[in-house]
């Protein structure tokens, strides 16, 4: 029997988890599901035959080391903070993994000790990233087989509440990790545009914000989203002048974001004192200066944002509870730990509403051979269940639970560190995920030479 280790059972794990379950049950698997909540492991499994739970404590070396030790296959749905430790130790004991995070540079370095074991480390198995490298790389390939060169090339992904959720005034419900949420950004966006190289800090990213009409669903509002020219060389597009990955948003959340990060709130780095034991407008009240002449907290704050004091801004800092006398309580330490439990309190996917994906990838080609300019659109949108799996958990789990068992059936002959944009494995990948119905559409324009 093959042993399949699964760690984490978070808001991206559910339907990763029920399919290789089932999976389990056809090939005479186990899976075994560890996370820090015991409870939440065991409703995951719910007493499936081929699966059991266990409590984990990811610093905990010794269990941690033993369970990989008795795997065949891991798949590692803990934070991104925890990928090199979980990487290094599958490299010791020679087991392939498999994440749905960003490549930590630090992994990537591993590529040739996990080459020598003969062990596969795959990253970005997600959606975003994950299932947009894979539908990316098959439209390049698609242009490179007419002997297309590619011009631009401008990607978008989003997970949102459905249109007809009306919760908050930030038109915004945690689907996934909240402390991704609240980070976001934190590194700053570069990408290229009409060939010149754009740099961003922080606080930057949500003031470059542009509008994107979506084909059968309306106007988000977009901003850059990390390092976009990495995947100029991933994907070898030497010759294109625009390159940008962007997040999708309703339009309005980032002129409110951008002043959470003005004031300086998503710091993970800095452990403040007694934080647990203080109120939310004892938590603001630490990002201004020092009040001398007794103005009102909320009047500090918009003048030292430069703000309306009134605005839609201020009401949203306000509905946040930024404002609030509630003590913040609980197991947090940093500032940005206080930001993921505001978001995890204020913002959650109200019982029966659905949430939606949604990728587009819009690249312009030119085709010598052809006498041809062509914009290609392609655009993928998926809905949650009311009250089952949303579609955030569907779309970041499948991909991970179809190369875990890709992998066990020693369908994917390839080692190293690796990203889904090598042909061996986004093929057979999105060969399955269309039986499941994730199929972009895609619109063709001429334009002019």
């Amino acid at each position: 029997m093959k042993n399949i280790l699964v760690l984490g059972a978070g808001q991206s794990a559910p339907y990763l988890i029920s399919y290789l379950l089932n999976e389990a049950k056809k090939n005479d698997w186990f899976v075994t599901l560890c996370d820090m909540n015991y409870e939440l492991a065991c409703s995951r499994i719910n007493n499936h035959p081929n699966g059991n739970a266990v409590e984990f404590d990811v610093n905990d070396e010794t269990l941690r080391n033993t369970l990989i030790k008795n795997s065949d296959v891991v798949v590692n749905f803990l934070a991104p903070t925890f990928q090199y430790l979980i990487a290094i130790d599958c490299l010791t004991h020679g087991k392939h993994v498999v994440t749905a995070s960003y490549e930590n540079v630090r992994v990537a370095d591993l590529h040739k000790d996990a080459l020598r074991k003969g062990i596969l480390i795959l990253n970005e198995m997600g959606l975003d990233p994950g299932i947009d490298h894979m539908t990316a790389m098959q439209v390049v390939d698609g242009i490179r087989k007419r002997s297309g060169i590619i011009e631009s090339f401008i990607s978008y992904g989003s997970g949102l509440p459905s249109p007809e959720v009306d919760s908050n005034p930030l038109k915004y419900c945690i689907t996934w990790n909240p402390r991704n949420v609240a980070m976001a950004g934190d590194a700053g966006a570069q990408y290229m545009e009409d060939g010149k190289i754009k740099i961003l800090s922080h606080h930057q990213v949500f003031q470059r914000t542009w509008t994107v009409d979506v084909d059968e669903f309306g106007t988000l509002e977009a901003y850059p989203n990390r390092d976009s020219l990495i995947y100029q060389n991933i994907f070898q597009l030497d010759k294109v002048k625009t390159m940008i990955r962007g997040t999708l948003r309703y339009p309005g959340w980032s002129e409110t974001w951008l002043q959470i990060v003005r004031l300086g709130m998503p710091n993970e780095n800095m452990k403040i004192p007694g934080i647990s034991g203080k109120s939310f407008s004892e938590f603001t009240e630490m990002f201004i200066p020092v009040n001398s002449n007794g103005t009102k907290l909320e009047t500090r704050v918009a003048n030292f944002l430069g703000i309306n004091p009134t605005g839609k801004i201020m009401q949203n800092l306000k509905w946040l509870g930024l404002f609030s006398g509630e003590k913040i309580g609980g197991e947090v330490k940093t500032a940005a730990e206080v930001l993921t439990k505001i978001l995890s309190n204020k913002l959650p996917l109200p019982e029966g509403a659905r949430d939606i994906v949604i990728l587009v990838h819009e690249i312009i080609a030119h085709f010598p051979e052809e006498s041809k300019r062509q914009k290609i659109t392609s655009t993928f949108i998926e809905y949650g269940e009311p009250n089952g799996f949303t579609a955030i958990a569907k779309t970041v789990g499948l991909p991970a639970a179809i190369a875990a068992k890709l992998i066990l059936q020693g369908e994917l002959p390839i080692t190293g560190c690796q990203i889904p944009t090598h042909p061996v494995i986004y093929t057979k990948v999105l060969e399955e995920l269309k039986t499941h119905g994730f199929v972009f559409s895609e619109k063709i324009s001429d334009l002019e030479s």
